[in-house]
């Protein structure tokens, strides 16, 4: 379609909707932006030299702008009074995925990848598959790089792997991916979607639009991803590491297998996967269906099974330092994923947790920490609620922090050698930090300071004191 003096309103300047809103005056529409917050920066004003009028601190009134489009960022809930407005006067709402798909060229392949754990590792997994398969793939999305900032490196007929989240999903119109994966559902973002039932429903939208010859990859060991076979139109394609399956991946004698036509093709053994632990299993063998769905030969597959590192800030290794090894998964933001972590080594643990709830039980987690962690470093808005959940479950060995520096160095104080410290939040961020990276940065940067000169409990008294 021709975008040239389209009215276009932009809801939300995040990383998204700044990228949707260049892509659109790019096409010659007429862009206003907003944010109710007074966002700055450069990428605000390399919209404003653009073309774009960018209104920040306050949303314009819908109905004295008659947008033909409005686009919402990921972040901008959909009670947001510019979203409403505009639903109640029937000018369409797209997310920025939506407005991504709109524009790609024809004949592009796309698989697309949602959860609530997982979706970083196996959308970077498969991107490298097809990247070492010598197949044209752009990698993006939810995985920090807006989808719509890469339609224009599409080729014809190439690829896309791209990692969905609900709330890009919430306002999908006709996204439709060749094939669609659901890692897992466990509550998330019931701050956000208001129940597990909400939750659940803007992840069933990654199979909306799916057609008959399309692909719907789901975790057959997960209920609630399993269940969605009820809802797919496409071609349902289990996966699973705890039983054998007629049609899909699994494992069998520690042997991975895909199966798409009735024949069991050989994958590698377990311990042969660069990824360790049940969790990246998990998602190895969804990134094994992906490829073999859109036709990666099984030898060129299983080459990358066998070398793919990971993912940073998902069970990174980030150093030894006088015995103890650290670990940042700040991208742990829930309970789940950071149980999943804990589950992945069997050295004695000490554990940073905390940051902002998104509405989640902790009770499950504590009952796994207590058998699993030796001391329970706390931080952030979650610390009082994590550590009354911990001391019902019967931990004793908790330290609440004042800083996030500070629970770094109390962690560093009270291991030993053979100690794990990890970082695992089961939280957002959004209370001391932009995002999950900032975080897990900063956690690389003090551990790597630990490394230069041992931490000492002086020097950890005053941060806590607000004097270093």
């Amino acid at each position: 379609m021709s975008w040239q003096s389209k009215k276009v309103l932009i809801v939300g300047l995040g990383r998204s909707g700044c990228a949707a809103a260049a892509a659109m005056v790019r096409l010659g529409a007429a862009v206003t932006a907003c944010d109710r917050e007074p966002v700055k920066g450069k990428e605000i004003e390399a919209l404003r030299q653009a073309g774009v009028e960018v209104i920040t601190g306050r949303y314009p009134d819908i109905a004295s702008l008659a947008p033909e489009l409005v686009v919402t960022s990921p972040g901008v809930p959909a009670w947001e009074p510019p979203l409403e407005q505009a639903r109640q006067l029937g000018i369409p709402v797209w997310s920025e995925l939506e407005l991504a798909y709109r524009l790609l060229p024809a004949g592009v392949k796309i698989a697309a990848i949602t959860g609530t754990n997982g979706k970083t590792t196996t959308t970077s997994l498969c991107g490298r598959i097809f990247k070492e398969a010598g197949l044209p793939v752009v990698v993006g999305g939810n995985i920090g790089i807006p989808l719509v900032k890469e339609t224009g490196e599409v080729q014809p007929g190439g690829y896309i792997v791209c990692e969905v989240s609900s709330f890009q999903l919430e306002a999908v119109t006709s996204f439709r991916p060749q094939v669609a994966v659901v890692l897992n559902v466990t509550p998330d973002h019931l701050d956000r979607h208001g129940n597990l039932e909400g939750y659940l429903a803007a992840k069933r939208r990654i199979l909306a639009f799916q057609e008959a010859d399309d692909f719907a990859v789901l975790n057959y060991d997960d209920p609630l991803s399993r269940d969605l076979a009820a809802a797919a139109k496409a071609q349902v394609l289990f996966f699973s590491r705890q039983q054998p399956l007629e049609r899909g991946a699994f494992l069998r004698d520690d042997v991975l297998y895909g199966n798409l036509n009735g024949v069991d093709i050989r994958l590698c053994h377990r311990e042969e996967l660069s990824l360790k632990g049940n969790h990246n299993l998990e998602n190895c063998l969804a990134a094994s269906l992906v490829a073999l769905a859109l036709g990666v030969r099984p030898q060129s597959l299983v080459a990358t099974l066998k070398t793919f590192p990971g993912v940073p800030h998902r069970l990174e290794r980030v150093a030894e330092v006088n015995g103890v090894l650290y670990i940042n998964d700040s991208k742990g933001t829930n309970p789940e994923a950071t149980m999943k972590a804990i589950e992945s080594y069997p050295n004695p643990l000490i554990l940073i947790a905390g940051g902002r709830n998104k509405g989640s039980d902790f009770t499950q987690l504590a009952q796994k920490m207590a058998a699993r962690v030796k001391y329970l470093v706390l931080v952030g808005e979650a610390a009082p609620q994590l550590e009354q959940t911990a001391r019902a479950a019967g931990i004793n060995r908790i330290y609440q922090a004042v800083s996030f520096e500070g629970a770094v160095l109390e962690a560093a104080r009270a291991a030993l050698p053979g100690d794990i410290v990890m970082l695992s939040p089961a939280c957002a961020s959004w209370d001391m930090f932009n995002n999950y990276e900032e975080r897990g940065d900063l956690f690389k940067n003090l551990v790597r300071r630990l490394g230069r000169r041992p931490a000492a409990t002086s020097e950890r008294e005053k941060i806590e004191a607000g004097r270093l």
